[in-house]
Formats: structure tokens, C-alpha cells, sequence
């Protein structure tokens, strides 16, 4: 049997631990914070092998400004008519369900899904997901960079409507399809991870305004409280080394913009045993920012005192595997 893009053969059998099927989703949404809103989503159903077997899509209602509408094209007009996520809510669980999720920058899309589930009283049924991102550096994919444009042009997929949710699930879908057949073909662990659904969200009592005439103000959801995160249990082991995994007790700063809300990201390496520093010191473990050529004083101390910097893409995907230690108590 051949690849159906490259005409290369494909392996006979398929790797065995491989998932059954994906879904290739893309979100757009009115901002990256935590109390944004999805306006629209798109599924593309994929079986193991990456082929088509269905697409969906839907604009939602955000209940509040549409946020970047040059980015998106979706305006209030346009969106005061569409479903409340609740009311598409199981549509797009059905699309989701016993697959594994697949998104460029997965750890922002299930974010947004996560949390917009969680405003609806429910959860998605979503165990796992792929970032293709992580996929193409697992490749070593000679990219100029990790846009879905770049990864796109790499295999010939042509885009008609960038910042479509539908197109761009197309998109990726195509630009998938060829990075699971070389994953298979070199017997390539899957960088999957695990998707922890979110339970603590609440609606705020108080109601917030639309800047634009004519759009109904309604209630906005927010997240719990600030809190103070409780002592790290476990001994500090020192520098993060590339290419190894991180140990339970690493103190981790962050600088700069992340995708995933900086909160959640800093309750997930909580969750994984792992110290989150608000300054760099020479005991600092890992630098985790997007702009490591940025002028920042993190980044700057980071270079001083021989701290590892890493990505947003890259942290994520070791969060999924932090090596155990033994605890201080």
C-alpha cells in the first residue's frame, strides 16, 4: 500500500500503539486570556491512517465582544445570531469522542475547549492529544519556523482562508495525514499527552458591557481566586539538561507571552512536582519563554547564570513525563 501524497510505501502492519483515530481541531477566539471566549470551531474526523471521514463546524456565540474580528472576520453582527457554546456543546463532544486530539499548538486549543466545557457545567470527552508542532520537531522536519503556514507549505497543502477555523482544520488535517505516515514509517513514538479536564470555573455575579452598539451585554465567566501555591515537597536537583527529562523539585521561571494561560501553565508544573520560580537565581533549574533573542531581565540573568532555556512547545511536552523524587518529608 502507498502513502497517498508521497507514493512511498507505508508499513505493513501499522505501528500497534498507534491511536485509532484523531480529531483535527482548530478554535478561533476572541483573545488568548483566560476569560476569552471560543466564536467559532471546526473538527476534522481522521481514521488511524489519517484519512477523511468527516468535518464539522460551527460559529458560537461568545456573549461579548468578538475580540480581533481582522484576525478572524467574525463581527458581533455575525455572531449574535449563532448557538451558545452550551447549545453545541454535545455536537461537538460526538465529533471528539474516543479520538485523540490533534491541533497546531494543541496545549491553546484544548485550553479553550477545556474551559469553555467548564463554564458549561460539563467536561470533554477527550483523553489525549498531539501537538503537531511537537510532531514536526520529532520529525526534525526542516522548517523555517513552527507556523501552520510553514509545516503547510512544507507538503504543498495550499491555504484558502487563513484564521478559518475550517480551513485551517483542512489544512492541518492535509499537513497531518504525511507527518503520522513518516512517523510510522520510522516506528516514531507519538508525542502524545494527557488532557486534564478543568472543574473550577464560576460565573460571575456581575455583568459586563459591550463596547459595540447593539450587542446584548451578558454575564462573564472567571476563573477561582488567585492563591498561594503551597512549598515544593521535593529537593532541588539542579540545571534542567537538554534532551533529558525534568525531575520532580526543578525550579521553573517563565517569561514573557505563553499561549496557554500563564496561570493554568504554572498549575500544571505544580501538579508535576516542579517548583515555579518568579525570579531567576542561580538556583533556577529552566527558563520556559517564547522570545529567548528578547531583552528581558529573565532572559538576561538565564544567559548569566548558565540557565537552560526552553519553549512553551517543548516544557508542555515534558510535563508529560517529569521523573519522580523523593520527597523532603
Amino acid at each position: 500500500m502507498l502513502d497517498d501524497r508521497t507514493d512511498t510505501p507505508l508499513p505493513d502492519p501499522w505501528p500497534a500503539a498507534y491511536p485509532e483515530g484523531y480529531a483535527v481541531v482548530d478554535v478561533e477566539t476572541t483573545g488568548l486570556a483566560r476569560d476569552d471566549r471560543i466564536v467559532s470551531a471546526a473538527v476534522y474526523q481522521l481514521d488511524a491512517r489519517g484519512r477523511v471521514e468527516d468535518r464539522w463546524y460551527t460559529l458560537v456565540n461568545p456573549e461579548r465582544d468578538p475580540g480581533p474580528v481582522w484576525i478572524h472576520g467574525l463581527t458581533s453582527e455575525v455572531l449574535g445570531g449563532a448557538p451558545l457554546f452550551a447549545e453545541i456543546a454535545g455536537e461537538f463532544a460526538e465529533r471528539l469522542a474516543g479520538r485523540v486530539l490533534v491541533a497546531h499548538n494543541a496545549a491553546f486549543d484544548w485550553s479553550m475547549i477545556a474551559r469553555e466545557y467548564a463554564r458549561a457545567r460539563s467536561a470533554a470527552p477527550v483523553r489525549q492529544r498531539l501537538c503537531t508542532i511537537a510532531l514536526s520537531k520529532e520529525l526534525g522536519l526542516p522548517l523555517p519556523n513552527h507556523k501552520l503556514e510553514s509545516l503547510a507549505a512544507h507538503y504543498g497543502v495550499v491555504q484558502q482562508r487563513a484564521h478559518h477555523a475550517l480551513d485551517d482544520a483542512r489544512v492541518l488535517a492535509e499537513a497531518f495525514r504525511p507527518s503520522l505516515h513518516r512517523a510510522a514509517r520510522s516506528g516514531l513514538r507519538l508525542p502524545l499527552l494527557a488532557c486534564q479536564p478543568l472543574t473550577e470555573w464560576s460565573d460571575s455575579p456581575a455583568p459586563v458591557p459591550s463596547p459595540r452598539a447593539g450587542y446584548q451585554p451578558s454575564f462573564r465567566s472567571t476563573w477561582r481566586a488567585s492563591r498561594k501555591r503551597p512549598a515544593c515537597p521535593y529537593p532541588n536537583p539542579g540545571h534542567y539538561k537538554p534532551g533529558e527529562q525534568l525531575i520532580q523539585g526543578m525550579r521553573v521561571a517563565f517569561s514573557g507571552d505563553t499561549s496557554i494561560d500563564r496561570e493554568l501553565l504554572e498549575d500544571r508544573a505544580v501538579e508535576a512536582g516542579l517548583h515555579v520560580a518568579t525570579s531567576i537565581s542561580r538556583l533556577t533549574s529552566v527558563l520556559v519563554t517564547n522570545d529567548p533573542d528578547s531583552p528581558t531581565s529573565k532572559v538576561t540573568k538565564a544567559r548569566t547564570f548558565g540557565t537552560p532555556v526552553i519553549d512553551e512547545a517543548a516544557f508542555v511536552q515534558l510535563l508529560s513525563h517529569v521523573i519522580p523524587a523523593e520527597s523532603r518529608v
